[in-house]
């Protein structure tokens, strides 16, 4: 069974857009949880552009599935994850100039920074996941470091759309990718642009075992509500790893 991973980011986003307190992101996890999500993925910005600190903490106390805390790799971010010890914890990178997430973590760059960061999270309980390209050598370098988990950044896959071939290209590149890491024994995620039409191939690849999602939810959300939105998704996911 492939596992569902609801990232609510953007319900903060749609909060914050008005300073109030609602819509709550804490709300839609439970939500996604009773509506079929295995885990509630949610990203601690440095600028605090969307999850605010108050969110995280509060989620920590309440979800009763497991929290997935994306971090850039920063000393402030280290620390905190340290306190709130989720079930997972996933490095990204992570700039002020961006809009949302453009690539994968360069873990040959920062691979001392890495393997210090992965050390103190798995000794305080957290799993340990890097967000990175579908790539061997990052692949390879996030193994070395200590990493047991990888998510793979499906950004170029998802954004090839209406490109078959271009698609298709980047598709079996994640195909490959996911083989390889799970030939080196580690768990493989994906995810990053993944929506209604263009998930099943990747929920087909069957050395994938999670994927992340989460501005697709929100925005179907809109027109069929955030637990149909989230029934809708699993139910593709499902479909796709059968080959439906």
């Amino acid at each position: 069974m492939i596992l569902l991973g609801v990232n609510i980011d953007h319900v903060a986003t749609l909060r914050q857009a008005r300073g109030t307190r609602f819509p709550s992101p804490i709300e839609a996890a439970l939500v996604a949880e009773s509506s079929g999500a295995d885990l509630i993925t949610l990203h601690l910005r440095e600028d605090r552009r969307h999850i605010q600190d108050h969110d995280v903490d509060t989620m920590r106390r309440v979800i009763k599935t497991r929290m997935n805390l994306e971090m850039a790799l920063t000393d402030e971010m280290l620390a905190n994850a340290l306190r709130v010890q989720p079930e997972d914890v996933c490095l990204v990178p992570e700039k002020r100039e961006e809009v949302t997430t453009e690539g994968g973590l360069d873990v040959i760059r920062y691979f001392d920074q890495v393997r210090d960061f992965t050390r103190q999270l798995t000794a305080a309980g957290s799993r340990v996941s890097i967000f990175i390209d579908p790539d061997r050598e990052q692949i390879q370098a996030a193994f070395d470091a200590g990493a047991r988990v990888i998510e793979l950044h499906t950004g170029a896959y998802a954004h090839a759309d209406f490109k078959h071939d271009e698609q298709q290209a980047e598709l079996a590149r994640i195909r490959e990718a996911a083989v390889f890491g799970s030939h080196l024994g580690m768990v493989v995620n994906a995810g990053h642009g993944l929506n209604y039409h263009n998930v099943k191939p990747i929920a087909a690849i069957e050395e994938i075992a999670e994927l992340n999602i989460g501005h697709a939810l929100v925005s179907h959300a809109l027109f069929v509500s955030f637990a149909e939105a989230v029934r809708q998704m699993k139910a593709l996911m499902i479909e796709g790893r059968q080959g439906l």
